[in-house]
């Protein structure tokens, strides 16, 4: 509302409401920094996992920060940029998730702090971006290089992924693994983990999983009188119909006669007959479908002794093609023998009480596939997702090349730094990056207190080492002792630092800039409001810390 000569003029909807000022920003900041504190618990190898129940009783338990995050349902806008945070980490670095939104809350927490000092937050923004910029500096010049020293620099960085992520005794066959498939697809552009298809299958132990290379898809032969194993097999990959289709029109036959009827019926055998012909006169001995497959179809196929898999994922088909060279056909007329795929080995094996095609030997040697064991359905997932953030972190080091130390060194190091940085500057500028410098401490003091040591004497153990030059001095969560990270064999690639600290600085100045919060009350018995969901009671942000989730 404004006032024109005495007369007041209505902008907003009466049932709008607007927070301003130091109001707009507390809440930001109380819901940023609430969904940092939900996550923080799950950082470090002695992290605690959370248990997340949905609407419909699902339970996914968990200590991966994104999934975590993408599970709960968050309604304040505010609290969901942070969210953006994880999945932009899990993105571009696989792992880290949690430490950049653990150092955007801090990041928040510290600038409120700032303002409460009446430092204008154009000021804190200013040196939050000077800090980050000085951060990354520093980290490129304290990292490692590990070109060219061989597997044992990546099994390192796979295992620092890999501890704590539910995988138990496992960590070591499954650093193994996920070493041997992220070079098995690295090629002159990096590492595509998507190459790398992830299978789950409920049975055995975590140490039970294994590596196939080539490509496992989760099916199974249509006919059992198909042949289970093909070898020098040439692969039909075909994206159409394998029966008689529906016409897209109302029609009617009549059939008067007996003859007329078997006619009919002898027309609709000799069309699935020469569909399967068709397969077999292009020298195929195996297909794969990825529509429906006619029963007559699979006895033709299987009189040939042709293997048939129908209702392929596309993704699957894909992924095959990629590796044999098949193209795929979209019309069954015109397969032709240039169409097929070339591969030493298509068999189906039984893993558990399932079973998979497995293609080995394909044309394409860069198509690996891993196998997940594990006791029940909620061990195979969290093994399954702490492989994907290993596979991320071994593919950035690959491609990358460069290394720092972990157990909260790097960012003990880049505090000490960023300190004595900030009596270079001037103004209130400084106040902002020393404030950067204590955030960023929040890392190596929650692995500290996760792991149940004192957080405050593990600091300044951690400062007076780093102080003294030992620049890889981290906290061993397991004894408590500071000890040299590095010849430990904790070793994080470079990437998921430098993308934590940007993305958490982003998140932070986006919300320090604002100072004016509009929302539009909800719609009564709508599913949406006019304005966006403003996350408070009645859709608006007056009366204090909206539900989380």
């Amino acid at each position: 509302m404004a006032a024109l000569g005495g007369t007041p003029v209505i902008i907003l909807s009466p049932e709008a409401t607007r927070s301003r000022g130091r109001d707009a920003q507390s809440n930001n900041i109380a819901a940023a920094m609430a969904v940092a504190e939900a996550v923080r618990t799950t950082l470090g190898p002695r992290g605690m996992d959370k248990m997340l129940v949905d609407m419909l009783g699902d339970v996914v338990i968990t200590n991966d920060g994104a999934t975590i995050l993408k599970e709960i349902d968050i309604e304040h806008p505010a609290a969901k940029m942070i969210v953006e945070i994880s999945k932009t980490q899990d993105e571009e670095a696989g792992d880290g998730t949690t430490t950049a939104v653990v150092i955007a809350g801090e990041l928040l927490k510290r600038a409120e702090e700032l303002i409460e000092l009446d430092v204008h937050p154009t000021v804190i923004i200013s040196g939050y971006h000077a800090a980050l910029n000085k951060a990354k500096e520093l980290l490129e010049d304290f990292a490692i290089d590990i070109e060219g020293s061989g597997d044992e620099a990546l099994l390192k960085i796979a295992r620092t992924s890999l501890t704590g992520k539910g995988v138990g005794s496992a960590d070591e066959h499954l650093a193994e693994i996920v070493v041997r498939a992220a070079k098995a697809v690295a090629d002159e552009s990096g590492v595509d983990v998507d190459r790398i298809n992830v299978e789950r299958k409920i049975g055995g132990r975590v140490d039970d999983t294994i590596m196939i290379n080539g490509v496992a898809i989760d099916k199974e032969r249509v006919h059992p009188s198909m042949p289970a194993k093909i070898e020098n097999a040439k692969i039909a990959l075909i994206n159409a119909s394998m029966e008689i289709r529906k016409t897209e029109f109302s029609a009617e036959i009549a059939i008067k006669t007996p003859e007329q009827l078997q006619a009919f019926l002898d027309e609709e055998a000799a069309t699935l007959k020469a569909m399967a012909d068709k397969v077999r006169e292009s020298g195929a001995n195996v297909v794969f479908c990825q529509k429906g497959m006619d029963d007559a179809v699979q006895f033709h196929l299987a009189k040939a002794g042709i293997m048939g898999v129908r209702r392929v994922k596309k993704s699957d088909m894909e992924r095959i093609a990629r590796a044999t060279g098949a193209k795929i056909v979209t019309n069954l007329d015109a397969i032709s023998p240039d169409d097929l795929g070339e591969a030493d080995l298509v068999e189906e094996r039984r893993y558990g009480d399932e079973k998979m095609v497995v293609i080995e030997g394909c044309k394409d040697p860069k198509a690996v596939s891993i196998i997940v064991r594990g006791g029940t359905e909620h061990v195979v997932a969290e093994a399954d997702r702490a492989i994907h953030d290993a596979l991320k972190s071994v593919g950035c080091a690959i491609e990358d090349g460069k290394v720092v130390a972990g157990g909260g060194s790097p960012e003990v190091e880049l505090a000490l730094r960023l300190r004595t940085y900030s009596s270079e500057l001037k103004g209130r500028s400084q106040l902002a990056v020393k404030m950067f410098a204590d955030a960023i401490e929040m890392i190596p003091r929650t692995l500290a207190e996760n792991a149940g040591h004192d957080q405050v004497d593990k600091l300044v153990e951690l400062r007076a080492m780093h102080q003294q030059g030992e620049k890889n001095a981290g906290i061993d969560v397991f004894t408590g002792k500071i000890v040299d990270m590095w010849e430990k064999g904790v070793i994080e690639p470079l990437r998921v630092k430098k993308q934590a600290l940007s993305s958490a600085v982003e998140a932070a100045t986006m919300l320090l800039r604002i100072d004016d919060v509009i929302a539009v009350k909800k719609i009564p018995g709508g599913e949406e409001e006019e304005g966006g969901r403003g996350g408070m009671p009645g859709g608006g942000y007056g009366g204090g810390m909206p539900p989380m989730m």
